[in-house]
């Protein structure tokens, strides 16, 4: 007959990052949070009944990470044998999404017959289905129950980089390791050296900083 709003807890934040294609150096960042709700029931005068369900929210945010095309290598030791090295890696960059609980803003049952055409149940994953104690309904239920979540999230684009900083008792070197060619032809390393170091490609720009997506977001999911 009527819910009563419990307590709502996140549980799991898929993440996908893509470049946008008309704007070069930017990147979409799409969340889908997975939350488990929790409410008490009223079935006529009967003591309320706690049930659990499952909500799900998609979130999109368009953040600056600059562009970066050099391939980086790494070596990782192997208990099992000598040192391999692993697959090369991009400099691009990682999103990051921080999240706290949300509060829940107000629910809603409905039939299932006005429901949203456009309500579908997406792919859970196994980590999310094991959070619940009971296999989840995903179909053949006659009431649905709308929940509103009020939530804080902190989106933001990640990237290593390096930097600057003074160094103190270190030996640098001064001279140059001597090829050993006695030919007239023009030395290929005085060619190399009057090429200009690629920064761009191994750091981000100074003048545009990866901004953060600061967002306080009305969720409306299905459990």
């Amino acid at each position: 007959m009527s819910v009563k709003a419990g307590c709502a807890e996140l549980l799991y934040a898929y993440i996908d990052v893509e470049p946008v294609t008309f704007n070069r150096g930017f990147y979409t960042v799409d969340v889908r949070y997975f939350y488990r709700i929790t409410a008490d029931a009223f079935v006529g005068a009967a003591r309320p009944v706690e049930i659990t369900g499952l909500a799900v929210f998609d979130k999109r945010a368009i953040l600056f990470g600059s562009e970066g095309s050099a391939k980086v290598f790494t070596s990782q030791a192997n208990a099992k044998g000598g040192d391999l090295q692993g697959l090369p890696a991009t400099n691009a960059p990682t999103a990051v999404v921080e999240s706290v609980d949300p509060i829940i803003l107000g629910l809603k049952l409905v039939d299932v017959c006005q429901c949203r055409h456009n309500d579908s149940c997406c792919e859970i994953p196994p980590a999310v289905c094991a959070c619940f104690p009971e296999e989840l309904v995903t179909g053949g239920d006659v009431h649905r129950l709308y929940v509103t979540l009020g939530q804080f999230s902190i989106i933001r684009l990640e990237r290593d980089t390096q930097i600057l900083i003074p160094a103190y008792d270190y030996c640098m070197p001064e001279k140059d390791c001597d090829c050993g060619c006695d030919c007239k032809q023009e030395d290929p390393c005085e060619l190399f050296r009057k090429v200009q170091f690629p920064v761009g490609e191994f750091f981000p720009p100074n003048h545009c900083a990866a901004p953060k997506s600061v967002d306080y977001q009305d969720v409306r999911a299905g459990s």
